[in-house]
């Protein structure tokens, strides 16, 4: 927030001046005329108006002060009845009454009270006209000076590509009279468009600091406000501001709250007004000058089309999330200041959190951190990784969750399942491990890690994993009889009837519905009833032959099913490994005989 107008400052300090000065004056005013009062009981005052001692009283606000024949004052507790006030006359006492407070202290209070409305409002009317609209001036952008801007590229990992479109904007706030004698103009605004903590935010902050200028930070939602004009003149103030600075770099997040699409009628909303106001500071009547505006957004369907047109926002950086190598970057920067064991292999970390961004890799490093500290140790294990990844994916052990034996052994069946279809499959993931430990909502997990980030996916690899996640129910059916399955199989075939429904309506790989495009995965689109049947028909023929293929394996590997099952309830939790070792016993033994 910039900082308060001088003349501002010394009109609201000397007003408090005089307000101290007043009240101090009026509390001094009134110890001096109460000060030689004697405090007296309401008994002891009756006594002395019997005895004609009391020549006058004041009573008022549940006080009375009286005052002796021979001057002596009094002050006393009373209330006012009938009865007090016809003893008082009787003995010819001088009554009076005060129906407010006395003293300066309480009228300066009191006038201040009745005051208060207009006082209030004066300060919003001036305030606001000082702040250009908002009061004080809050609410504008929040300035870093660039001594102040610690963040560089370096600091920035898994993200090389979206840096290095950076690199040309950083180039020119340094020097920018190079690219004007060559005729080039750099783009006036640059959107970085990306899922939530991919570092959007760090990036933008990254150029500032390379840059070495002046940099402007705002959210979209620091324009809205209720009443219309407020966001606009919030908007002019802040590009008067940035250009004062100039070169500087100005960022907006979240610019979607701010530059949604307009309706098609002629709105004058507070909203629309605030985006045509940053309109025409972007691209208008007067030029940006030497500032270079980095909006981040992860909803760019949602920005209005004139906003996206060059001469405003000319480039789009898409920052994606990162791949293993990327993954693998920015854990090394994470942990760069932790002490870590031999045994930690970055590597295997990131290929074991396929689709996490920066933030959660960075989430996942203070959870090993914190896993570590518990314990009482400063070295983080491969172990503390591997426990706050089961922390972060699957949530925290329930092992206070009471299970029967028959419960127990259901999940390990369960657990066998999915582990040994998968095992047999070529095209499935590698298992990296198996447990029946309750974790969040799950009674128990098969952890796959894939070898790297996959860009396509075949039909054959969907399919397996089709028959992957029906291979738990199919054990359950195979070993306990059809009338004893649970209801452990939800997920398993939400995600198989999605991965279907996908297939069929959107990746043409269906024969029965052919090459179309089918609205995405949205039940309720607009398609024919027939259309809409036959989809459904082809999804349900899809996983019905995931699940028979998941059977005809396990029954032809039953052995090998109890087995890993087994081993699940001795030992809890299984490794790729240790996996694989119990599936293939029955082969040595079918070579040895």
């Amino acid at each position: 927030m910039p900082p308060m107008p001088k003349r501002l400052m010394a009109a609201l300090a000397a007003a408090a001046a005089l307000f101290a000065a007043w009240f101090g004056f009026a509390a001094w005013s009134d110890y001096a005329e109460r000060r030689d009062e004697q405090t007296a009981t309401y008994s002891a005052l009756i006594d002395l108006a019997g005895r004609g001692e009391i020549a006058s009283i004041t009573l008022g606000a549940g006080m009375g002060h009286a005052t002796a024949a021979d001057g002596t004052r009094y002050s006393v507790v009373m209330p006012v009845t009938d009865d007090l006030l016809k003893e008082l006359r009787n003995r010819k006492v001088a009554i009076t009454f005060d129906d407010g407070p006395g003293g300066l202290v309480p009228q300066t209070m009191g006038a201040l009270e009745a005051a208060a409305p207009f006082l209030i409002l004066g300060l919003l009317v001036g305030g606001m006209a000082l702040g250009g609209g908002q009061f004080f001036g809050m609410g504008r952008a929040t300035r870093i000076r660039p001594q102040d801007t610690k963040t560089a590229f370096a600091d920035v990992a898994g993200v090389d590509e979206a840096k290095e479109e950076l690199r040309e904007t950083v180039e020119f706030l340094k020097d920018p009279r190079r690219f004007a004698m060559a005729g080039a103009r750099v783009p006036k605004g640059i959107l970085l468009v990306g899922p939530p903590g991919t570092g959007k935010t760090m990036l933008a902050k990254a150029a500032a600091g390379e840059a070495g200028v002046p940099f402007f930070a705002a959210s979209g939602s620091d324009f809205v406000e209720m009443f219309v004009g407020l966001g606009a003149a919030r908007v002019r103030n802040l590009f008067k501001t940035a250009r004062a600075n100039a070169p500087c770099l100005l960022f907006i997040d979240e610019i979607d709250a701010l530059a949604g699409k307009r309706g098609e009628s002629n709105s004058h909303s507070e909203r629309e007004q605030t985006l045509n106001q940053l309109l025409v500071e972007m691209d208008g009547i007067v030029g940006t000058g030497d500032v270079v505006v980095i909006a981040a957004t992860n909803r760019s369907e949602m920005l209005d089309p004139a906003i996206l047109r060059p001469g405003r926002f000319d480039r789009h950086i898409h920052v994606n999330l990162p791949d293993i190598a990327g993954r693998e970057a920015i854990l090394g920067a994470h942990t760069g200041r932790l002490t870590l064991a031999p045994d930690v292999c970055p590597r295997t970390v990131a290929r074991g959190v396929p689709g996490f961004s920066g933030a959660e890799l960075a989430n996942l490093t203070n959870e090993a951190a914190l896993s570590a500290a518990r314990q009482g140790r400063i070295t983080i294990t491969m172990a503390d990784f591997e426990a706050a990844k089961d922390r972060v994916l699957m949530g925290t052990e329930r092992r206070s969750l009471a299970l029967s034996a028959q419960e127990r052994r259901l999940t390990a069946v369960h657990e066998a399942g999915h582990a040994l279809v998968s095992l047999r499959f070529p095209e499935a993931d590698p298992i990296h491990k198996a447990t029946i430990i309750p974790r969040g909502r799950a009674l128990g997990m098969v952890v796959r890690l894939p070898e790297g980030d996959r860009v396509s996916v075949s039909r054959a690899k969907l399919l397996t994993d089709i028959a992957v996640a029906m291979a738990g129910r199919a054990a359950e059916e195979i070993v306990f009889g059809p009338d004893l399955v649970t209801t452990g199989a939800e997920a398993d075939f939400r995600a198989a009837t999605d991965l279907a429904r996908r297939m069929v309506a959107s990746w043409g790989m269906s024969e029965a519905i052919g090459f179309v495009a089918h609205a995405g995965n949205d039940p309720a689109a607009v398609r024919s009833e027939r259309t809409a049947w036959r989809i459904d028909e082809e999804i349900r023929r899809i996983t019905d032959e995931g699940m028979e293929q998941a059977r005809r394996m396990l029954r032809a590997d039953r052995a090998a099913l109890d087995r890993i099952a087994q081993a699940l309830l001795e030992r809890e939790t299984l490794t790729g490994a240790d996996i694989a070792e119990l599936a293939a016993v029955e082969e040595r033994q079918t070579e040895a005989a």
